[in-house]
């Protein structure tokens, strides 16, 4: 059993990411098997975690894969660790718009039944906090919130006042955490500074944050609370089981040469779910980073392409420069290989972005926008690709500051059914490219169709 911990929020800002980021590399300091999890669609925050562990970290999302598979995917992603801290999103209730509690950390927390601590940006209260905590312990009675962090403290008087008021209140202080400016990491119009963008300067984030966890807060308590959890008595997510090739070698292409997939990453291509990789690879791919800032080739035998989300709009001229690898890019795609491409993907597969060439696989212009896409999205898909049959029903996320004209193709990816109904993304030949963030593990199929098309 693996003990755990949730860490979440009244709000957003109240600093959740600094705290667990501090959390989880004190407890790794100390010589724990720190497993990572972020609850929700978020890419970002995962990195931080990863840098802190030295494992990966991996996103727990209800709505993106069903709340059946929320248990088994934890129990994956924590297999052989000591301690697991899932980072909750917005505040502990918040979850998917018009869906109740779907999504929301309250919900991830009673799936895993795991004790919820509490991370309260004192700045702007004293007393008042005790009726925070009190209303956010009692809302739901399933939801165990077993200490409060509180965060952004002025002074050791403000302190002394904040602890007295909670006294009564019968949840725990455990932790304070003063103002401390040169622990916090940047951030930029789609939330923090990736870590992959800001080496080594991340490194020294993550150490001073540790180093002000391990002052202000009561280690020795937060660990007992997280083996307070009880069994959670759910079977390991497992990729081979979940795309129907477990027990093969190398399924389903045992006796001749697995199908090559190249995976983009670097700087500009960081948002991407660890079980995209596994699947791929059970079932039957061998998958390969490359990284469209500097390689000027794709890794040979490529039969496939994977280019996930990132920030392409930061790097369009490096990767506008890298000209060999935009034509390697474009020539795989007009063979008909299968490419999958989601949002940054998208538009480097486009003519253009912001006026620097791109692929030009895709007859549309992408722009940056002042206006934020953010959202849970309900598609189902249009045509055949090589991602799906028509009329697969998808659930993703869309989370962008740019515009792509038009938006979709005369074959589009996806019908978007919620919020707003409409036509989005591109299908031709091999390729499948859309705004839309997907996590394949809620629909395993679409893995090994991907690696049958490369196979083929």
């Amino acid at each position: 059993m693996v003990a755990r911990l949730v860490v979440a929020a009244p709000a957003s800002g109240s600093g959740k990411t600094t705290v667990v980021t501090g959390l989880m590399a004190a407890f790794a300091e100390r010589g724990l098997a720190v497993s990572p999890h972020k609850v929700g669609p978020d890419y970002i925050d995962p990195g931080y975690h990863a840098l802190a562990t030295g494992r990966r970290g991996r996103n727990l999302d209800a709505y993106l894969c069903g709340t059946e598979l929320i248990a088994p995917l934890f129990e994956h992603g924590a297999a052989g660790c000591d301690l697991a801290v899932v980072e909750g999103v917005m505040g502990l209730f918040d979850g998917a718009a018009g869906q109740g509690e779907l999504a929301s950390t309250a919900q991830i927390a009673k799936l895993l039944r795991a004790p919820v601590v509490l991370v309260v940006d004192a700045s702007s209260q004293s007393r008042s906090v005790a009726a925070l905590v009190h209303g956010f312990a009692c809302w739901d009675p399933e939801v165990r919130i077993g200490g409060v962090i509180l965060n952004k403290v002025a002074s050791d008087r403000h302190e002394t006042m904040l602890r007295e008021a909670l006294d009564e209140s019968g949840v725990p202080v455990l932790g304070v955490l003063r103002r401390v400016p040169q622990a916090r990491t940047p951030s930029r119009h789609l939330g923090l500074v990736p870590v992959a963008e800001r080496q080594p300067e991340a490194v020294d984030s993550v150490r001073a944050l540790a180093a002000q966890v391990r002052a202000g807060c009561d280690l020795e308590g937060l660990l007992a609370l997280a083996r307070s959890a009880p069994a959670l008595g759910a079977e390991a997510w497992d990729p081979g089981v979940a795309c129907g090739s477990a027990g093969q070698a190398h399924p389903p292409y045992a006796g001749q040469r697995r199908p090559r997939i190249a995976v983009a990453g670097g700087p500009a291509f960081t948002f991407s779910y660890a079980e995209h990789a596994e699947l791929l690879t059970a079932a039957g791919a061998e998958v390969v980073a490359f990284d469209p800032l500097h390689d000027e080739e794709l890794p040979e035998s490529t039969r496939g392409l994977v280019i996930g989300g990132g920030f392409p709009e930061v790097y369009a001229p490096e990767l506008s420069a890298n000209e060999p690898l935009r034509k390697a890019v474009a020539e795989l795609a007009f063979s008909g290989a299968p490419v999958a491409a989601e949002c940054a993907g998208l538009l480097y597969l486009s003519r253009s972005l912001d006026g620097q060439p791109m692929c030009g696989v895709l007859a549309a212009e992408g722009l940056m926008s002042e206006r934020l896409t953010l959202g849970y999205r309900d598609a189902v898909a249009v045509c055949d690709s090589s991602l799906a049959e028509a009329g697969t029903r998808m659930r993703g996320h869309e989370f962008h500051r740019t515009v792509l004209e038009p938006g979709a193709g005369p074959s589009a990816a996806w019908g978007m059914r919620q919020p707003a109904r409409r036509l989005e993304g591109f299908v031709q030949q091999g390729v499948h490219a859309s705004y839309l963030h997907t996590h394949w593990a809620g629909r395993p199929a679409v893995a090994r169709r991907f690696v049958d098309g490369c196979a083929r």
